[in-house]
């Protein structure tokens, strides 16, 4: 997860990379993010930053709006963005640990644009509404901090199944789903075991699920509800798309996941990326161009193959 320890790594790596963008107040020293119109965006970097980002601007012309979805734990709130015209596979977004925010609508705009109906969810709904928070770096504030925390204790293995099955059930009553397609997902950060967790919830309907420097996969402390052991429940191709600095914590796990897979009999992509954890995300101050948009195609190629 985007826990303090992952931020040290990251701080470290960013000093090592221009010393300039660690200051004392973390807030201050980060990458902007800006929001023009239907999946446009814009960071702006400080000096000495590479500010060159790739186009986020969808291809089809998309549509996005707020949305309620009823669950057995509440109502979630969640953004829902699909192209404007015909119907389309769906693919359900766990963002980070920040929560749902412009820089994850302007994600899911773009994979909108690449043919697919979006929902990016809220995993906070059980306490707040998005946004919870602007960015990825405003939890490192203490009162982001103190924000997250009671609702990330709020979020259980067994609430996200329960989530995970009524997002299902409520995509496949929407006029822009093509049902005759199954379902894919994508998570980052604390929202890659959620991935894999929705893919259990209902195995006969997703086909397919995208962990970007997912976190917790293999969790020990989760017993027979880690992740990894979940694998054998499911029917879906996996991409695993892991952090180098994660895998120097846990060069284990990677191990782990492809003997889990194996022994499932599921197809899975499993590769550590020279990048540090967050970098997918587009306004994590890690966030690595390059190997974002690998990920992105490999992610593409998975829901193309298996959706």
């Amino acid at each position: 997860m985007c826990d303090a320890l992952t931020e040290q790594e990251n701080d470290a790596f960013l000093a090592r990379l221009a010393p300039r963008l660690v200051l004392a107040n973390p807030v201050l020293d980060r990458r902007r993010f800006g929001v023009l119109g239907a999946g446009a965006a814009t960071l702006a970097t400080v000096p000495g930053c590479a500010a060159k980002v790739a186009d986020q601007s969808p291809g089809m012309p998309v549509a996005g709006h707020a949305v309620a979805i009823t669950t057995p734990d509440g109502v979630a709130d969640a953004w829902f963005v699909t192209p404007t015209a015909g119907k389309h596979p769906a693919v359900i977004v766990w963002p980070d640990i920040a929560g749902l925010r412009e820089a994850y609508k302007t994600m899911a705009a773009r994979l909108a644009g690449a043919g697919y109906a979006v929902l990016v969810v809220n995993q906070y709904y059980r306490g707040a509404r998005a946004p919870v928070l602007d960015s990825l770096v405003a939890w490192r504030t203490p009162e982001g901090q103190a924000r997250l925390k009671p609702l990330i204790e709020g979020i259980t293995p067994a609430g996200i199944a329960r989530d995970a099955a009524a997002y299902v059930a409520w995509l496949d009553h929407r006029a822009e789903v093509d049902t005759a397609r199954r379902i894919g997902t994508a998570g980052y950060c604390m929202g890659g075991p959620s991935t894999v967790r929705t893919a259990a919830a209902v195995p006969g309907r997703v086909g397919a699920a995208a962990s970007l420097h997912g976190a917790g996969l293999v969790d020990g402390a989760s017993g027979a509800d880690s992740p990894h052991l979940l694998l054998v429940r499911t029917h879906a191709a996996f991409l695993f798309a892991i952090a180098q600095n994660d895998d120097a914590r846990a060069p284990d796990d990677k191990t782990t996941l492809k003997q889990a897979a194996a022994a499932a009999g599921r197809p899975a992509e499993i590769e550590v990326y020279p990048a540090q954890h967050g970098w997918c995300t587009l306004d994590a101050p890690v966030y690595d161009e390059a190997q974002a948009e690998k990920a992105w195609g490999r992610m593409l190629a998975l829901f193309k193959a298996n959706l």
